[in-house]
């Protein structure tokens, strides 16, 4: 954080939404943008694809690690995702948030629940609807690198994540890439400066109002 400002303390930011609705696109923009937002990295029990760097992309774990992480409590939240297992490790993020560091999360609705139930205080759920159920069907066939049966299973999956679109601080309808950047950069920097996270507000008034 710059030396001129007051000190805060930082902030989880939840983006979610179906695949193809350009959540990924969003948190690139984000981060590029943004120095003081950082992704969260999550442990995975998937192996690696082409070119992802382990401690980058994510924590690649075992399932007997993975284990030994939820019974130690090691996790803020964790979930199944398409026959793989998903958490976000909680040290690393306690200890950014109280020099206040801000984390994107990229995770689904099960995760953002389990977040916000644990620290909700922290936590900024951000949710990206597609303009349509076809346009979100031509996106995911426009790729070109899924067959009709996961393109069908992506699509029961976005309709199941849609529905909980009511569980979440903000919902935005991506209909266009770049107002839909803007917004969700808008409510981050509206999140950074509410009262309650302004930690160092309280010395600075106090200063403020002493006798001259």
């Amino acid at each position: 954080m710059a030396s001129d400002t007051l000190h805060r303390r930082g902030l989880m930011f939840i983006l979610s939404s179906p695949s193809g609705t350009g959540k990924t696109t969003i948190a690139r923009r984000l981060l590029d943008a943004d120095a003081e937002i950082s992704l969260s990295v999550s442990a995975t029990t998937r192996p690696p694809r082409a070119g992802e760097v382990d401690g980058k992309d994510y924590h690649f774990v075992d399932d007997a690690g993975f284990d030994r992480m939820v019974a130690e409590d090691d996790f803020y939240e964790w979930a199944h995702v398409f026959g793989n297992r998903y958490g976000t490790p909680k040290s690393h993020i306690r200890a950014g948030l109280k020099e206040g560091r801000d984390f994107l999360f990229d995770i689904d609705w099960q995760g953002t629940q389990q977040l916000y139930q644990k620290d909700a205080q922290d936590v900024v759920r951000v949710f990206l609807l597609p303009p349509s159920i076809d346009e979100l069907r031509r996106r995911l066939t426009g790729r070109g690198t899924d067959s009709d049966a996961v393109i069908a299973a992506r699509m029961e999956r976005a309709r199941a994540e849609i529905s909980h679109w009511d569980g979440y601080d903000y919902v935005i309808v991506n209909d266009d890439i770049d107002a839909c950047f803007a917004k969700v950069r808008g409510i981050l920097e509206a999140e950074r400066i509410k009262r309650k996270r302004q930690t160092g507000l309280i010395p600075f008034v106090r200063d403020l109002l002493k006798p001259d």
